[in-house]
């Protein structure tokens, strides 16, 4: 999915990589809807839990000034103790986004920046070192690190309803590190052109989502606003949205624009799917077509 502007040579290309992954409980991720409808969706084990992604996305722009390495979110990382992640249901071995970065021949020192959509623990704990490891300091260490100034209020200072999902460690190295940069508009400046910045409170206060102009087709990072396919229904959501009618009322106005000017989403936590375009029906329903497999080393060309 490369992109080159006549006007300003750029060229960007995008690259799907696995963070770990989760098993989660489906009636959680499912919110009300009834099993009977998500297990079609969504297969559970013999935990009822389902697989879910922690994909991360990499874009690599090239121009005149050389070459840029912006990573949309990290994944959850290997942060957890044994026992923790089994309570979470990591899978992977490792930090599977290092892992991933370096097939491609690329080192976590080379990345300029670090958007990171909100800051649970499931999209940004691969920021964090290993369980037992002494050093405390985050990774990628030459990157900015850009998230919404909305949500890290809320990051920072959490509803009892929420708290599990925030890790004050990471909040506290992401402001010792003096690279941490707060986003209040729409306009990406941080970015600069070419992207543009959409935010939902439905799931969590100030959720940050990037669109990326790709050669006038937009692709939006979808993060918890939309985690995979079947979320695309826009009645869908999660029992951890904090806010469900209003993520549906987001969704829904975020779709429509989507698909009225051929938009693509980035799912963060379809096991299968990493990308697809927005279409809307005769009877106003959406949907993914053109859908994009995702193997850990996927890439848009």
């Amino acid at each position: 999915m490369n992109c080159t502007d006549l006007e300003r040579p750029v060229t960007r290309t995008l690259t799907a990589i696995l963070g770990n992954g989760q098993r989660l409980d489906g009636g959680a991720m499912f919110g009300n809807a009834p099993r009977a409808l998500w297990q079609r969706w969504a297969p559970p084990d013999d935990r009822h839990r389902i697989e879910l992604a922690c994909r991360c996305l990499l874009l690599r722009e090239t121009g005149a000034d050389g070459e840029r390495l912006v990573l949309f979110e990290t994944g959850i990382g290997d942060f957890f103790s044994p026992k923790l992640a089994d309570r979470f249901g990591v899978q992977g071995e490792g930090n599977e986004l290092l892992k991933g970065l370096a097939a491609l021949g690329i080192d976590e020192s080379e990345i300029d920046v670090v958007v990171l959509s909100h800051l649970h623990f499931d999209h940004a704990g691969g920021l964090l070192p290993a369980h037992g490891e002494e050093v405390r300091q985050l990774h990628f260490p030459r990157a900015t690190y850009i998230t919404s100034a909305a949500h890290w209020a809320r990051a920072t200072n959490p509803h009892a309803r929420d708290r599990a999902s925030f890790l004050p460690e990471l909040n506290e190295l992401l402001e010792d590190s003096g690279r941490l940069k707060l986003v209040e508009g729409t306009d990406a400046e941080l970015l600069g052109e070419g992207f543009r910045f959409h935010f939902s409170d439905g799931h969590t206060p100030g959720l940050m989502l990037t669109e990326i102009d790709m050669n006038g087709a937009p692709v939006v990072f979808a993060g918890d606003l939309v985690p995979g396919v079947p979320w695309v229904h826009v009645p869908i959501t999660m029992g951890y949205d904090r806010f469900p009618e209003r993520l549906i009322d987001e969704k829904q106005a975020l779709l429509t624009d989507l698909a009225e000017r051929g938009g693509q989403l980035f799912f963060t936590h379809d096991p299968g799917t990493a990308l697809g375009t927005v279409v809307r029906d005769e009877r106003g329903r959406f949907s993914v077509v053109d859908p994009v497999a995702a193997p850990v080393d996927w890439r848009a060309s």
